[in-house]
């Protein structure tokens, strides 16, 4: 696996997203990447583009899907590749990232970047804790992880990643016991409310609530650019169908009743993702026929 995916969250983050140029070869870009990324402290993801554009396949990877619920509309915003640059320098992440581009080529362009960093004590940007419900120990790896499939492919996983941008004067708005209604947990001591209404964030995510249970491994973190903030969602699984069992009932697919989080937040963007394993030369990238 690449190792970054457990891992704790890093200090600071630099997530940069590449598109295709048309009439490109991506395979001499893609090869120099497999060579720089070490899937810790630089994580890295293939998108379905770059996989059709190879005539590869990889069983599972989707685009992200354009989902419309209850007065929410997603957006769908697909992409080539995505590198999670994880460090405790931001200039550090600033020059690899720029050595990513440049090994690269010019069959990518860089299509979206976001500085990203841990919180406190991995708090979001609205004071509650991140993440709280996330598997531990064996149970994260199995949350996150492919195994049993074959050479190529175990130790991948896929990622889901959305963009969250945060309503500051909305949330602000907010009495403390509506926000923490909202969340479904008090910001003071991170419980969960007994008597949370049923379009809790917490209620309408809960893990063990899906038939089958839909966890995932959630490795978010707060962005801020200018006065603008939010949350970089990001979310590992063994397949997808975890993460869109909890984003579709959010939007109120499941029953017609919308998530409160989305009266303090939206998303800008979504994309689906697939993390290949890695070997001791780099990214394990036979399965793209490379």
């Amino acid at each position: 696996m690449q190792p970054g995916i457990l891992a704790d969250l890093p200090a600071q983050a630099r997530y940069l997203t590449f598109s295709l140029k048309p009439d490109a070869d991506p395979r001499p870009g893609l090869r120099a990447l497999a060579a720089l990324a070490d899937g810790h402290d630089t994580v890295v993801g293939v998108g379905a583009t770059l996989v059709a554009e190879l005539s590869a396949r990889v069983p599972g990877l989707r685009p992200f899907p354009p989902l419309v619920g209850a007065g929410v509309e997603l957006p769908s915003t697909p992409a080539a590749l995505w590198c999670w640059l994880r460090g405790d320098d931001q200039g550090e992440l600033f020059h690899r990232g720029a050595a990513i581009a440049r090994a690269l080529g010019p069959a990518y362009r860089l299509a979206r970047v976001v500085e990203a960093f841990r919180h406190g004590s991995g708090r979001d940007l609205t004071g509650y804790e991140d993440g709280t419900e996330n598997p531990r120990g064996p149970q994260a790896a199995e949350a996150a992880l492919l195994t049993g499939v074959g050479p190529g492919i175990d130790g991948s996983s896929f990622v889901a990643v959305q963009q969250w941008r945060h309503d500051f004067p909305a949330i602000a708005a907010m009495t403390p016991s509506a926000r923490d209604a909202a969340i479904g947990r008090r910001l003071s001591d991170n419980e969960e409310l007994a008597d949370a209404p049923a379009s809790a964030h917490v209620k309408r995510t809960a893990q063990e609530s899906f038939e089958p249970p839909a966890f995932t491994l959630r490795r978010s973190m707060p962005w801020v650019q200018g006065e603008s903030g939010g949350l970089l969602f990001v979310s590992f699984g063994h397949s997808f169908d975890a993460f869109e069992a909890q984003l579709r009932r959010m939007i109120g697919m499941d029953d017609g009743l919308r998530d409160a989080v989305f009266g303090m937040s939206q998303p800008v963007s979504g994309a689906y993702f697939w993390c290949p394993p890695v070997t001791g030369q780099g990214l394990d990238l036979r399965l793209l026929r490379l």
